[in-house]
């Protein structure tokens, strides 16, 4: 039986038994399906910048905000549609890491593995935490003092890692739950903003020039990244084969609308005015349309908005480092899965452990310029291994997803990860330079230390 997909694009219904079976985490217990990977999307792009972007993009764009989120959303999709075709072939648990690994060996996959759970994952956590604290102080001051900042990440991390050591169910169901809390306001938002709306704020005298477009592009890229992340549970997928690219292209679809009808909405109702409230334009307009009682709904849907994010990282992030630990890139502690939850709860204690002991030093804010590159190189590391499974021979595809026009999306995507590459500051690829130095030459001493260990039991033999 074949499911068709979108035009052109069709996919096997049957498991893909000998992909999956190649994986070495089948340790995991697969019960996650499409509904679970959509849901898993849409929360770990919908966060805290939602909340603020519109009156970013509006502030360069105006009126013609619309266009710049449906060309940068199209170009997101061309990276996406390489994600769905490479992740039914490569279906165990790491996400871009395990692409990159099983198509450029070690070395790539160290410093994939490395990029994506400490210089993505980690910064990450961080950031979101202090965001959080930050947001919540303004109602009680009580958060700005470090040692209850402190506190009150111990407690968001430490909740959303022990949920996520429970299981791989526990830790879905609340990020359902809290996925469907945080879409209520902003669907209410869309639905009374649209009706509050005045066709002349959204009137468009003109198209934006290429230049603002570019000036915005990159911001709007990372508001759209992140949904690659519920890849890194392949592991823990129901026919990963099915589950994987159905998942990431329904979930990235209805991302993209949900932000372009975000701005439409905040643009319809406060006009060129929107960019007047770039602390809180979603709570501005709930305000106009409801009263105080709407900003403070806003305000709230941001905490959940960046506590569903928080949830999910726990469950994503630490599957990278079980990966790595399997290929033998990091310590083999980290590979152990609890014997009664099958949870990779080693790697789960760890990555939150780092992730708190970052945020609380406030080092990640001098830190977090790599992030932007270390997701563009991902990207792109992650195309090019799509490519390269396309191009290898004597690959059976029978009952994998694929995309149509040979080499041409997967080319079209390099060309635009290119275009944001060099939309990078000059800071962020220093940073990311240096970092990826560092970390060969880490690798480096750990291969020589491994090829003097095997001479000498080799001599002992």
């Amino acid at each position: 039986m074949r499911v068709p997909t979108s035009p052109g694009i069709t996919l096997n219904e049957k498991n893909n038994v000998n992909h999956a079976s190649s994986c070495q985490g089948e340790r995991l217990k697969r019960e996650i399906g499409v509904w679970g990977i959509f849901i898993n999307v849409i929360n770990n792009t919908i966060g805290s910048g939602i909340f603020l972007l519109p009156a970013i993009v509006a502030g360069v764009l105006g009126n013609a905000s619309i266009v710049a989120y449906i060309a940068c959303g199209l170009l997101f999709l061309l990276v996406m549609l390489c994600y769905a075709e490479i992740s039914s072939q490569v279906t165990c648990s790491g996400g871009s890491y395990a692409y990159i690994e099983k198509a450029f060996g070690s070395y790539a996959g160290f410093i994939s593995n490395t990029l994506f759970w400490f210089g993505v994952g980690v910064f990450v956590t961080a950031a979101l935490v202090n965001g959080f604290a930050d947001i919540l102080s303004v109602a009680f001051p009580i958060f700005k003092i470090p040692l209850y900042r402190a506190l009150l990440f111990i407690a968001l991390i430490g909740f959303s890692a022990y949920i996520n050591i429970l299981g791989v169910k526990q830790g879905m169901k609340v990020i359902k739950i809290v996925t469907l809390i945080k879409m209520l306001p902003l669907f209410l938002l869309v639905v009374l903003g649209f009706w509050g709306s005045k066709l002349l704020n959204l009137r468009m005298d003109h198209l934006p020039t290429f230049q603002n477009l570019g000036e915005v592009s990159l911001v709007l890229f990372f508001a759209f990244a992140g949904g690659e992340t519920a890849l890194n549970i392949g592991g823990e997928m129901k026919n990963p084969s099915r589950t994987a690219p159905l998942g990431i292209m329904y979930g990235m679809l209805a991302t993209i609308l949900i932000f372009c009808l975000i701005q439409l909405a905040a643009q319809g109702v406060l006009g060129a005015g929107l960019s007047n409230f770039k602390e809180a334009p979603l709570a501005a307009v709930a305000d106009n349309l409801i009263g105080p009682v709407g900003h403070t709904i806003i305000i709230v849907a941001s905490l959940i908005a960046i506590f569903g994010i928080l949830s999910s990282l726990p469950l994503a992030f630490p599957r990278v480092m079980l990966a790595g630990a399997e290929d033998n890139l990091l310590p083999r502690y980290l590979a152990k899965i609890h014997p009664r939850f099958a949870t990779p709860a080693n790697a789960i204690v760890t990555f939150s452990a780092i992730a708190f002991l970052v945020a609380v030093s406030g080092g990640f804010r001098q830190l977090a310029v790599i992030v932007s590159a270390s997701l563009l190189l991902l990207y792109v590391g992650v195309v090019l291994a799509t490519i390269k499974f396309r191009l290898k021979k004597n690959t059976d595809k029978k009952d994998t997803f694929k995309i149509p026009g040979g080499l041409v999306i997967p080319i079209a995507a390099l060309v635009a990860l290119c275009f944001f590459i060099v939309q990078l500051q000059l800071k962020e690829i220093v940073g990311i330079v240096i970092f990826i130095g560092i970390l060969s030459i880490i690798y480096l001493i750990k291969i020589t230390r491994k090829r003097q260990l095997d001479k000498i039991l080799l001599a002992e033999v």
